[in-house]
């Protein structure tokens, strides 16, 4: 088995990094400072490739692959971690169902936009009565003289004020469960489709989380997103996908807060040495490493499974149920390590720690996780 990076994805993995460097991480702390979203950010992206970073260059994409996309999302979430979770819902939640299930004609009017970064798209499935129990969905369209008619309320859609498309659940059929929901495509800008407030959130300031309302809304019968009653598997779908990103963007969030209490470490002194000097220090330092290289290769494996067409829905449970709940302990170490200054907005620490949480929660909660593994496991 080689675990040596190609020569395409090492290079890109130094140009994302380069690109951190010089134009993400210099204003990320004000971004969340203000919860401003980096729209100057967007086209700047598009000329790296990276909103189209796995899709064939024929719709507009940069002909890459998932462990491309991992490698991005862990070298921006480093440094922002809202940047990185605008990416990987765009990606794994928006874009890729269309590429996956769409029509030819709806791949040229959606997909080649959303690959070129031209807008940005949103995934409309958590509802107020249905998070966990996705298949609680309310959200109602009936087909009605050529055109499906969408009433419902969505929750916590990331990207949706930015968004020129949304991919949505909603119940077509009174089927019980998953049966009767079906995906539709609903483009910014039409009648009664209405974004709402941003939440307030713990963490993610800077990344748009929004309600979204659906009064009346009309599309045409052809938004349909693959056949009609089997939009629960293209949700799954692209839930499974998008816990490889949010496993990536969980190593992304604990490397930085890890290199962050290292340097730190290094240069504070008590007692006459460094505390990095200290075996307390040291060894809770040395176990969150060690669990980060794990947690890296659990998402490296999962993305590779995936690319090879291979069944990967437990390596991504795993991978997202390993790396998030270590973006939590190494976002808390690193506040610990700094003491009075992670408690501070002077460090990136605090909000490392308030980014973090997230990371259990969305994409499926780590209890999900847990129970996804089990079923895998025949129990």
């Amino acid at each position: 088995m080689d675990f040596d990076l190609s020569e395409e994805h090492r290079l890109l993995r130094e140009a994302v990094a380069d690109f951190v460097d010089r134009r993400v991480a210099p204003g990320a702390a004000e971004r969340d400072r203000k919860a401003r979203f980096p729209e100057e950010l967007v086209p700047e992206m598009a000329e790296l490739g990276l909103w189209g970073l796995p899709f064939p260059e024929e719709y507009g994409g940069a002909g890459g692959d998932t462990l491309a996309v991992a490698l991005a999302i862990e070298e921006i979430a480093k440094a922002d971690a809202s940047l990185a979770l605008t990416l990987a819902a765009h990606i794994s939640l928006a874009a890729t169902p269309i590429f996956r299930f769409g029509t030819e004609e709806q791949k040229r009017r959606y997909l080649v936009p959303l690959a070129r970064g031209e807008y940005l798209g949103a995934f409309g499935l958590t509802e107020p009565n249905a998070g966990s129990d996705a298949a609680g969905t309310e959200t109602r369209a009936r087909l009605e003289n050529g055109e499906w008619v969408i009433d419902g309320r969505k929750v916590f859609i990331t990207n949706a004020a930015y968004a020129g498309v949304m991919v949505v659940a909603a119940r077509t059929s009174e089927g019980e469960g998953s049966r009767g929901i079906s995906a539709l495509l609903v483009p910014r800008g039409e009648r009664g489709f209405r974004v709402g407030r941003a939440f307030e959130k713990l963490g993610l300031y800077s990344s748009d989380t929004r309600e979204v309302l659906f009064e009346e809304t009309r599309v045409p019968a052809d938004h349909l997103l693959g056949e009609e009653g089997r939009g629960f598997a293209i949700f799954l779908d692209a839930l499974d996908g998008g816990r490889v990103g949010i496993g990536a963007l969980s190593v992304g969030i604990a490397r930085g807060a890890l290199e962050l209490a290292r340097d730190y470490a290094t240069q504070r002194r008590q007692f006459g040495r460094p505390i990095s000097r200290f075996q307390a220090v040291q060894f809770r330092l040395a176990e969150l490493e060690a669990r980060l290289e794990a947690a890296r290769l659990a998402v490296w494996r999962a993305a590779w499974l995936r690319d090879r067409g291979r069944p990967y829905k437990k390596e991504a449970a795993i991978a997202k149920l390993l790396a998030s709940e270590l973006a939590v302990e190494a976002a808390d170490a690193a506040v610990q390590i700094l003491g009075g200054a992670g408690y501070t907005k002077d460090y990136p620490a605090e909000r490392f720690y308030r980014d973090a949480k997230l990371m259990t929660i969305g994409e499926g909660t780590s209890e999900i996780q847990k129970l996804v593994i089990a079923r895998e496991l025949g129990l």
